[in-house]
């Protein structure tokens, strides 16, 4: 039985966005140790504060204070936290009903076990001691003695400084396990192959392949060798150089029609101007040493192929 192929994968962007004038007061209050809820048309103050009523579609905009004291609603246990979570040993995640408030706010409560941690505890902000306006002013729950309070004051939202935006890092770190025919495909990658399967129900060939149609829903087996060239179907010109991908802007990123193939697979196009690239542009791969699969396509010298040869690929 053939070696199971598997890899760790990564998916890392930073998420970028503009605030509106709610979650602008709400985010800068949490740097200056304020927390904001709004009130709604009939009267119920959501924390956090949203632009919109979630039941009236009303716009909100009426700022009120509340307390950095609250309840706990509901919790679960984490013994075992992860990379860049709010806490590095074992805490609970918590919805807390602030003193003030009509809704909960998740985060985390330092407790020293889950028997430490009820339904009804009371907690209370600890603030980090650096704070720039995100929900990491919160460094995280911890207990508290005192009662609950119906506190809540009218605030302008006005601060100095506002905080206009944010950057949200987002991540995936997973593991990735092939099954099997694309283990035969990324086998066949590293002895510079391309091999897809066809259905056995409409004929189609499937690069990469799925082990199965996805138009006729039926297993597929039977491996076909298709390439090494292929034709330029469609193709967009990349304008925005990535972190960590080591290729100069502008480039073309393609789908390209192995011949033989009758699904389209995406690759770089190289050796040739990136305004010279067009649809029907005759290509093959270009292999690095070691590498197991193609670094990108260039250009094979052949006559444009005709539309009709791969409209259908489109």
């Amino acid at each position: 039985m053939p070696d199971v192929l598997s890899a760790p994968l990564v998916v890392e962007f930073p998420f970028t966005r503009s605030l509106g004038p709610v979650q602008s007061a709400f985010l800068t209050g949490l740097r200056e140790r304020t927390v904001l809820g709004v009130r709604t048309g009939d009267g119920k103050v959501l924390v956090p504060p949203v632009e919109y009523d979630p039941v009236t579609a009303e716009e909100l905009s009426e700022l009120t204070e509340v307390a950095t004291t609250g309840t706990v609603t509901t919790w679960a246990w984490n013994p075992a936290p992860r990379r860049d979570q709010p806490l590095a040993t074992p805490f609970a995640w918590v919805l807390v009903k602030l003193d003030g408030a009509d809704t909960a706010l998740l985060h985390v409560l330092d407790a020293s076990g889950p028997e430490a941690v009820h339904t009804g505890m009371r907690v209370r902000i600890r603030w980090a001691p650096q704070r720039t306006g995100a929900i990491t002013d919160i460094a995280c729950f911890e207990p508290y003695e005192g009662e609950a309070t119906a506190e809540s004051t009218p605030h302008s939202g006005e601060f100095a400084d506002p905080v206009t935006g944010i950057v949200t890092p987002a991540r995936l770190d997973y593991t990735y396990t092939p099954g099997r025919a694309q283990s035969a495909y990324l086998n066949a990658l590293s002895e510079q192959r391309t091999v897809g399967e066809r259905c056995p129900s409409c004929r189609k060939v499937y690069v990469p392949p799925r082990g199965a149609c996805p138009t006729c829903g039926v297993a597929t087996a039977e491996q076909v060798e298709v390439g090494p060239r292929g034709t330029v179907t469609t193709y967009c010109i990349v304008n925005i150089k990535a972190k960590n991908l080591d290729i100069e802007v502008p480039y073309v990123y393609a789908h390209i029609a192995l011949d033989g193939a009758d699904l389209a697979l995406h690759g770089r196009i190289g050796g040739i101007p990136y305004d010279q690239v067009r649809m029907g542009l005759r290509v093959e791969p270009v292999w690095t040493e070691g590498g197991r699969h193609p670094d990108h396509y260039r250009p094979t010298g052949e006559p444009d192929a005709d539309y009709d040869a791969y409209k259908e690929l489109l």
